[in-house]
């Protein structure tokens, strides 16, 4: 292989329209090392990172290939499946609402989703049977519940019971049966999915049209979607994932591009570009380049703890095929607003605490620090969640960027 087709798999920054606006500083030749000795050592097949600060974009770069079967190299404008950072889309959507007085943190779900009303929670479940018992929930979900996945729904990766529960010929449960009683306990779930829900029928619109119209245009958002137009899906990078020998292959099965039912909870696909403008517009009060979505007091709102002495759980998984333990959470200390996972402890060279971060199933972060006025996207696209090599990646680009902002002080 000729060194320059080597270095445009495995190294270089992409030139494109918006590369004009990153400012490069020397020391920033370590964030590019990690990525590019990643790539090499085949631990990640490609990654597109990107950071700034509350006026401008301060690094950037794209590493590795879109495709492992094709080689075609990864681009800054690379379109990425970005799964569960749809969640704080959908927040931002739901705060909106919230902000017009459409409906309330402490409304009863169930006021405006009836599939929420009489809902059950186990009593018991026998992992080897599969028998369970149920008895009516107490207490009623609230919007807040579903804002902090303190609902008592799950995942099945996130969840044993979630996971190998099959209701008995004739029942349904179009919500449920829950895990635990509302409010009780934090546990990732398809909370946001319901949250999305709501968004579509106080707004009228789909989730689709009302993030266009409210989020998107104003934020010059332009390539971020639930269905990929067909003129960008040369773009869309290739779903991977590690296997036994600790390689990265290919997915067998590629998420569609269109033919689904948008939720809230995840299903958007977008560039590290797009999302950086969302976080910019959260790390300046709701305010990007004269564009407001929401105001300064609403995203200190978001913030701020909403589940009092709880605390968020470095999780078991359920399902290892699909995500490894939630090994990046403070376990029981970390926090959780209306939206996202807050930082509580102090990591010398990374965020500060109250810092706000979540990310998506395919190995896609990010995280806005409101004290240092930083934020950064790193996006990889492969499966597991939270594998270990992954996340190394993501807390060495985080410690490289805070390096560049110590270092331009």
């Amino acid at each position: 292989m000729k060194r320059r087709e080597f270095i445009s798999l495995v190294g270089g920054v992409a030139a494109l329209p918006f590369a004009a606006n990153a400012q490069q500083p020397q020391s920033s030749s370590a964030i590019d090392e990690a990525m590019r000795d990643a790539v090499a050592r085949k631990e990640v097949a490609g990654v597109v990172v990107m950071a700034a600060d509350r006026k401008r974009i301060i690094h950037q770069g794209a590493f590795g290939v879109a495709d492992i079967d094709q080689g075609r190299p990864l681009k800054l404008d690379a379109l990425f499946r970005i799964a569960s950072m749809t969640k704080a889309i959908t927040s931002t959507a739901a705060m909106q609402l919230i902000e017009q007085g459409r409906f309330a943190l402490e409304d009863p779900v169930a006021k405006y989703l009836p599939e929420f009303a009489r809902l059950s929670v186990f009593e018991s479940f026998d992992a080897a049977t599969g028998d369970y018992r149920l008895r009516p929930a107490t207490k009623a979900v609230t919007v807040r519940h579903l804002f902090t996945h303190t609902s008592g729904l799950g995942y099945p990766f996130t969840n044993p019971i979630v996971r190998d529960f099959k209701p008995r010929a004739g029942e349904e449960y179009p919500v449920g049966p829950l895990v635990f009683e509302p409010g009780e306990r934090w546990l990732y779930s398809t909370s946001t999915d319901w949250l999305g829900r709501l968004v579509e029928k106080i707004s009228g619109q789909s989730l689709e049209d009302y993030f266009r119209q409210h989020i998107f245009t104003p934020l010059g958002m332009a390539d971020t979607f639930y269905f990929v137009p067909k003129d960008k899906e040369a773009r869309l990078v290739t779903v991977n994932r590690r296997i036994a020998d600790g390689s990265i292959a290919r997915d067998s099965v590629q998420p569609p591009t269109s033919g689904f039912t948008p939720i809230g909870g995840g299903g958007l696909t977008s560039t590290a570009y797009d999302y950086l403008r969302f976080t910019r517009a959260l790390l300046n009060g709701g305010e990007l380049d004269g564009a407001r979505i929401l105001s300064a007091g609403t995203v200190a709102l978001m913030g701020q703890n909403h589940i009092g002495s709880l605390g968020v759980p470095a999780q078991k998984t359920a399902i290892p095929e699909r995500s490894d333990d939630f090994s990046f959470i403070a376990d029981g200390r970390d926090k959780w607003g209306l939206g996202f996972l807050i930082t509580t402890d102090a990591v010398p060279g990374k965020r500060s605490p109250g810092s706000l971060s979540w990310g998506g199933i395919n190995n896609t972060y990010y995280w806005l620090d409101p004290a240092r006025g930083i934020t950064g996207v790193i996006l990889m696209q492969f499966l597991p969640f939270a594998d270990r090599k992954a996340l190394a990646l993501y807390d060495a680009f985080e410690r490289g960027v805070y390096q560049l902002a110590d270092a331009s002080r």
